[in-house]
């Protein structure tokens, strides 16, 4: 079997000679501090790391569903050890100039209606042509040849809001002024339309991918019965369309407590949650209340890999446990940190693919 014949197969609960070898990716620091022990030099991004170890691997048709054109990335003050940044989505942050650690975030882009009407009308045009790669009928000769899952990124309902706007003008806004985060919604899901109108007639993909990260380590920084409301219908109207194309695996990317979402993105159609972080979700209490209605990716807990061998054996042994209730495919729970030692990493590798 190949890749995309094992992804396809654990997701519709069906035999496979082995599972998808997936990882989620590097902090920059964990490379950098890995070649201190051996690691490549030239290796400075998750792909090159991935392809280094031989992961298996999916890919997304490169196209483009949020802001273009993009604001100039640039530095608007040095500060010591911190930068200020205008970031590509025209946030103004504050930056740490020997980590990659969250940034401090000093201004949004949107902080009003005209804000944001500005904002839509000048980067959010549904029909710029460059949301569609130049190269597309090259990519579509590659993709009927592949043996590697294939997706397409479709959108975010309200984590690109949390974004643009800031958690507490976002918040705010969802009582004292509706029409705004509607509105953004609509626009998110009109631009995705538009695209996946382009590009499913001519590619037959295995899977849709979306973006949140609007939960926090106690539940989601949106009441559910407003995430109901509102952005579930329109998460349903995306899903439909994908599935007229025949794409029945929906992965949703959200960190945190997602327990209270888990509900409604089912009802939306997302059935597939990743990275399910270990810290704060459960993922043998979901697969007890929703079965095999719902897939899981993700799920490993990377702080074993911190503490050592016998703690990486023990969370494997659970892994293993979550992998026989089926439709779910193990790998770290987000990003690999620095802390994590080469040595320890290379271990966790070799115990995980005995149990795939």
């Amino acid at each position: 079997m190949n890749t995309r014949e094992r992804f396809l197969n654990v997701f519709n609960y069906k035999p496979v000679d082995r599972y998808p070898d997936f990882e989620f990716g590097y902090w920059v620091e964990t490379l950098e501090e890995w070649k201190k022990y051996g690691f490549p030099e030239h290796i400075d991004n998750d792909w090159d790391a991935e392809r280094y170890f031989n992961f298996d691997y999916y890919k997304l048709v490169p196209t483009n569903t949020w802001i273009y054109p993009e604001f100039e990335k640039k530095v608007i003050e040095e500060r010591g050890d911190h930068r200020i940044l205008q970031d590509i989505d025209g946030t103004i942050v504050e930056v740490s100039k020997s980590s990659r650690s969250i940034p401090k975030y000093l201004r949004y882009p949107i902080e009003s209606r005209a804000d944001w009407e500005k904002y839509r009308n000048e980067r959010l045009n549904p029909f710029s042509p460059e949301r569609i790669p130049a190269n597309l009928d090259e990519l579509i000769k590659e993709y009927e040849k592949r043996d590697y899952p294939l997706g397409i990124y479709c959108t975010s309902m309200y984590g690109r809001i949390r974004d643009a706007l800031g958690v507490e003008f976002a918040s705010i806004s969802l009582y004292d002024d509706r029409w705004l985060i509607e509105d953004m919604m609509e626009t998110f899901t009109f631009i995705a339309l538009t695209v996946l109108e382009k590009v499913l007639p001519k590619i037959k993909l295995d899977f849709s991918w979306w973006w949140e990260d609007i939960c926090y380590n106690q539940g989601p920084l949106i009441s559910p019965e407003i995430f109901k409301k509102i952005a579930v219908p329109r998460y349903r109207r995306i899903v439909d369309y994908l599935e007229k194309f025949g794409v029945k695996i929906h992965i949703l990317d959200c960190d945190g407590k997602i327990d209270e979402l888990v509900p409604l993105w089912l009802e939306a159609g997302i059935n597939c949650m990743f990275p399910l972080e270990a810290a704060h979700t459960d993922g043998f209490k979901l697969k007890k209340i929703y079965g095999n209605d719902l897939l899981l990716m993700g799920g490993a807990d990377k702080i074993q890999l911190i503490k050592g061998k016998k703690s990486i054996d023990e969370e494997l042994v659970r892994v293993r446990k979550l992998m026989d209730l089926g439709g779910y495919i193990p790998h770290l729970d987000h990003r690999c940190p620095p802390d994590v030692t080469l040595e320890n990493y290379y271990y966790y590798i070799e115990k995980k693919r005995e149990i795939l």
